[in-house]
């Protein structure tokens, strides 16, 4: 499938010197580029088509606000996903991604989940492509800087009903991005819910779709208040089975050489850094284990000292040490980063900006 996208340029993009302004220090999600990608759909009539529809009106346009119906379907039953990757500029001044076809794969996941229409791999790959070589004066070269890159689609038709839309709407944003929490890395903190569920089972916790992120927005205006960085959601139908945190993947080092991770139960994310760090630890002889572990399991694991280092793992985070968990009172002191963390974290990063050996196959160039 080939598909020509139209390109309407920004009549007014930002001068390079207020460009190279916000580069100098990005933040996270404060600032995007000149122009966005927007490709529409619709179910046809007749129910030809793919899927019962097709996807039209491929387009690079100025990034700025979307007209949208107040009726529209997304606005009342939530009808909408996203995914999350990062651009890289690598030191010949070329621009790659890492793993998007994995990302690819899972926005149709997501769209099956939630009743709204598959976007073939090669469009989603393309319409990354162009954003990204038409604005690839925004990528960063810092260290630690990269181009967060956000294709989302959503129920864009006018009515108010509770069936799929038969409009929807894919757009891909992108927006320069340093260090997701800020400053040098350093193990953060973590507060367990006890009062909230991020999914339940039969859920929509494997998908990414944002219903799933607003409820853990409590969760984490409760972690804040206890002065922690990030929340922890707990399976209590599970003994407290540990699944993941607010946006991100946590894995367990043992001393005897094991890496656990908590298993895809269908309430959470299989996120594509997850994947990546499982392979590339067994790449070192690791053992790496998908399986359930408990809230009890991680309090007594380090205590013995069986457990020796904990992290969390996320497109926009990377990887990140876990210090300190509080469980209301109750503190579990985590090694932190070490030895395993710090090294496989290294690894990606190398891989993905291009200065470590590509061995999987993983980066594609974008510009």
């Amino acid at each position: 499938m080939t598909t020509d996208f139209a390109v309407h340029p920004h009549p007014a993009p930002l001068s390079d010197a207020e460009r190279e302004q916000i580069l100098a220090d990005p933040g996270f999600g404060d600032h995007f580029t000149d122009h966005m990608v927007s490709i529409d759909w619709t179910r046809d009539a007749d129910g030809a088509g793919g899927a019962g529809g097709s996807w039209h009106e491929a387009r690079i346009e100025p990034f700025g606000p979307i007209q949208m119906s107040p009726a529209a379907a997304v606005l009342h039953y939530a009808q909408e996903i996203f995914e999350g990757l990062k651009a890289y500029r690598h030191e010949d001044g070329s621009v790659w991604t890492f793993r998007p076809q994995a990302n690819a794969a899972r926005l149709n996941q997501s769209a099956r989940r939630l009743a709204l229409p598959e976007l073939p791999e090669e469009m989603f790959l393309e319409s990354l492509r162009l954003l990204v070589s038409t604005d690839q004066a925004w990528v960063p070269s810092g260290d630690g800087q990269a181009l967060y890159l956000r294709p989302f689609m959503y129920a864009s038709e006018s009515f108010l009903g509770v069936r799929p839309s038969r409009q929807v709407a894919y757009k891909v944003i992108a927006s320069p991005a340093g260090n997701y929490f800020g400053g040098e890395l350093k193990p953060v903190s973590i507060w367990v819910s006890r009062d909230y569920a991020r999914a339940g089972h039969g859920g929509t916790g494997a998908a990414k779709c944002g219903g799933n992120y607003a409820a853990s927005l409590a969760p984490q205006l409760q972690a804040a208040a206890h002065g922690c960085d990030q929340v922890l959601f707990l399976d209590p139908t599970r003994d407290n089975a540990v699944e993941e945190l607010g946006g991100m993947n946590v894995f367990f080092v043992f001393r005897d050489g094991r890496i656990v991770t908590p298993a895809l139960t269908g309430t959470i994310l299989e996120g594509v850094t997850r994947r990546s760090v499982i392979r590339l630890a067994q790449d070192r002889g690791l053992d790496v284990q998908e399986r359930t572990i408990t809230l009890d399991e991680w309090r007594e694991g380090v205590a013995s000292g069986e457990i020796t280092e904990v992290f969390a793992c996320g497109t926009a985070a990377v990887i990140t040490p876990i210090g300190r968990l509080f469980d209301g009172e109750d503190v579990i002191e985590s090694a932190g980063g070490s030895d395993v963390t710090l090294d496989i974290r290294r690894e990606l990063l190398e891989l993905q900006t291009g200065r470590g050996e590509d061995r999987h196959g993983w980066l594609y160039r974008l510009a």
